[in-house]
Order: C-alpha cells, then sequence, then structure tokens
C-alpha cells in the first residue's frame, strides 16, 4: 500500500495523545471537591460529589444529540447551586442557569475550573509514543493540529504547553470554542481553515469511530482509526462493527488507515508538496 498523501495531520486528545482513565478522572473530580469545601464553597464533599455526576450525565444526555459539547463552567454553577439550595429541575425540565448564575460567583466557578484543569494536566500522561509521533511528524514538514472534542479547550493548551507541544502545533481546535462536536461538520471546516490545507489532504487520527472517522470523511478528509483505545474511559465513544472491513461500505464508513499505535502512523504517510509528486 502506497503512504498516503497528506499536507496536514490532525490528532484527537482524550485516548488518542493521553490516556483518559476512570480513576484518574474520579480522582481529579475529588480534588475538586475537596478544595469546594475547603475555600467554604461546599459543606459536603460527598454531596458536591452526587451533584456533580448527576449533572455530568444531565449535559451529556441534553446536549451530545444536539452535537453541543458540555458546558464545565455551566456544570460548576449548578453544583454550586445546588450546595447552596438550589434544586435541580425534573429531568424532563431544563436548568435554569441563569438562577444558577446568581448563586455562583464568576470568581468561584473560575476558581474550582483553574483547579480541576490544573489537576488533569498533572494526573493524566500521554500515550507512549505521543510524543515521539509528533516530533517526526513534524520534522518530516507536516502541518500538525489537535482536534479534539472537549468541555474546556484551556486544558488541552495547558497540556499541551506543559509537554512542550504547542511548538510542533500549528492549532488546536475544541469543540468547546467552536459550538459544535465532531461528528458535526462545522468543526473540521473550523479546523481546516486554521490549518491551511485542502480538506482533502488532510489526515485525521482518532479513537472514536463515529466522531474521528465518520466525521473526518464526511468532511472530506482522509481518516486514520487508532483502534482499541475504548477500556476503561469515562469518554463517550463509537466503535465500527468490523474497522478491517472494507467492501460494499460507504466512503464516509471506511477508515483510509487502521493502526494499533500511533508510532504505526508515520511510515504510512507523506507530505504532499502541493503538485501530486513525490515530497
Amino acid at each position: 500500500m502506497a503512504p498516503l498523501e497528506v499536507a496536514a495531520i490532525t490528532l484527537d486528545f482524550g485516548n488518542t495523545l493521553v490516556r483518559v482513565d476512570r480513576p484518574n478522572l474520579a480522582a481529579i473530580v475529588r480534588e475538586t471537591a475537596a478544595t469546594a469545601r475547603q475555600r467554604g464553597l461546599a459543606a459536603d464533599e460527598a454531596a458536591f460529589l452526587r451533584a456533580w455526576e448527576e449533572e455530568r450525565a444531565r449535559q451529556f444526555r441534553e446536549e451530545l444529540p444536539r452535537f453541543h459539547e458540555v458546558d464545565i463552567r455551566a456544570r460548576v454553577a449548578r453544583v454550586l447551586a445546588r450546595q447552596r439550595g438550589m434544586p435541580p429541575p425534573p429531568d424532563e425540565v431544563p436548568w435554569d442557569d441563569v438562577a444558577a448564575a446568581r448563586l455562583a460567583e464568576p470568581a468561584e466557578v473560575e476558581a474550582l475550573i483553574d483547579v480541576y484543569s490544573g489537576a488533569f494536566v498533572a494526573r493524566m500522561r500521554p500515550v507512549a509514543d505521543a510524543e515521539a509521533v509528533i516530533q517526526r511528524l513534524s520534522g518530516e514538514g507536516f502541518t500538525l493540529g489537535v482536534l479534539s472534542n472537549w468541555p474546556l479547550a484551556e486544558t488541552i493548551e495547558r497540556y499541551c504547553e506543559s509537554r512542550g507541544w504547542l511548538r510542533y502545533l500549528r492549532a488546536i481546535v475544541v469543540s468547546q470554542r467552536v459550538g459544535a462536536i465532531k461528528p458535526h461538520r462545522a468543526i473540521f471546516d473550523h479546523a481546516r481553515e486554521r490549518l491551511g490545507a485542502p480538506a482533502e489532504r488532510i489526515l485525521h487520527v482518532g479513537d472514536d469511530w463515529a466522531a474521528d472517522i465518520v466525521g473526518a470523511r464526511q468532511a472530506g478528509w482522509q481518516a486514520a482509526y487508532l483502534r482499541d483505545r475504548q477500556l476503561d474511559t469515562p469518554l463517550p465513544t463509537s466503535r465500527p462493527p468490523d474497522p478491517d472491513r472494507r467492501d460494499g461500505e460507504p466512503d464516509q464508513e471506511r477508515a483510509d488507515l487502521v493502526i494499533d499505535e500511533l508510532a504505526d502512523l508515520p511510515p504510512l504517510v507523506r507530505r504532499w508538496n502541493g503538485r501530486g509528486g513525490a515530497p
């Protein structure tokens, strides 16, 4: 198989570049709850944690079917409002976020957001080959970016800065800022503009079949599926019935590449020089 000719490569964040597992994410939320208690923002850590999980589930239930990203700041405000006596609405009734905000000062919300984000950066580890692959692809002349569904863009930016990855990246495109989650085409179009490359010469690499592979192909991009990364993760995920199946699939449901590790990727791509010939 000839290498794919691409000008730019985007990489998903959670479980593609960085392993996001349940124990560490739970510890991050516990650290946030402990800080809320220590600063007098919540009297009961257990109640804070219960409210957090309930509001997280509510947000995913309400927002993902509309291709909207969940809002961590709204979640924090709702949890604080609940600690201060505001009852949550029934499942079928939307939150009154304006009323919740009256019970949660912006500075309080931002303080907990900072703790949550900092704890994520400190606890979560990149996949073993992430840094080496980013360095190699950058050295070979590919334009690189991160393209991720994530409810807090500054967490990804802080993480990439802490790892020294920013110097290799042209763009970090996050659903929270774009206003749409993968597989919605809007986030891919936004990333294409940031990368400055033709859609058909961008390769997106990710572990979620619907969000990363179907989304990229529907946007006219190429796509590489990083398989078997969903073990013990709290992130929303989807899998293909058979990622190696090719015949009879619509184009938008077919990965251009299927890889087991990020380190498998560099030999399978070469830099497109804009003329269709060898780089």
